[in-house]
């Protein structure tokens, strides 16, 4: 295994880990979960029916998300996947105005890019992505 594979693994392992665990967590309070997030959102344009839907789905994406690329399942759709879902959240934080939730989110979008720029180093992949 070369340093650039040993490099991207051990990257692509600790966003799933990251990932993952975010959502693990909250899964067993997702309710309450919900509530806090769609409470943040009350006096923003967006419609609070939309926000307390996104919110429960969010724990429960970050699981789902976290296992493929732990897994190294078809890398380079599920970061495509996982590049889109931090839009959202991103576009969300900046309805808030929330713009260190936004400085945070875009450093996960920043190391989410530099895996997918890496992808020729994938190794211990559960299945190397095709092209899309």
């Amino acid at each position: 295994m070369s340093h650039h594979q040993l490099a991207f693994l051990l990257a692509r392992i600790t966003l799933g880990i990251n990932f993952f665990l975010h959502g693990f967590v909250r899964i067993p309070k997702l309710g309450d979960f919900a509530n806090g997030v769609t409470q943040g959102f009350e006096g923003t344009m967006l419609p609070l029916g939309l926000v307390e839907i996104f919110a429960y789905a969010i724990p429960i994406l970050e699981v789902a998300l976290g296992t493929c690329i732990i897994l190294g399942l078809a890398s380079k759709k599920t970061l495509t996947a996982t590049a889109i879902f931090m839009m959202l959240l991103i576009s969300g934080s900046a309805f808030k105005e929330d713009w260190g939730a936004v400085g945070t989110q875009m450093l996960y979008a920043l190391y989410i890019f530099f895996l997918v720029k890496n992808l020729e180093y994938e190794v211990w992949a559960v299945r190397k992505s095709n092209e899309m």
